[in-house]
């Protein structure tokens, strides 16, 4: 199963990585093919930016993993 993570882009770098924010938590993630800017909510997997998705679909996606992790 992968999971891909919903994040926001905080920044973009010349070394094809650019910062996403999971809420509070930064981290490098690889640009890929994928066409983002700044403020772009998008999905990460294994390091790697896989698409950009809307902001209520990232808030979905949000809102289900922490629910999850209550589960647990």
């Amino acid at each position: 199963m992968c999971v891909a993570l919903p994040g926001v882009v905080t920044a973009i770098h010349d070394n094809g990585y650019a910062t996403v924010d999971f809420s509070g938590n930064t981290v490098e993630a690889a640009r890929g093919l994928v066409d983002i800017k700044v403020g772009d909510h998008v999905l990460v997997h294994a390091g790697c930016i896989i698409q950009t998705v809307q902001q209520d679909e990232a808030q979905e996606l949000a809102s289900l993993f922490e629910e999850l992790q209550t589960l647990s």
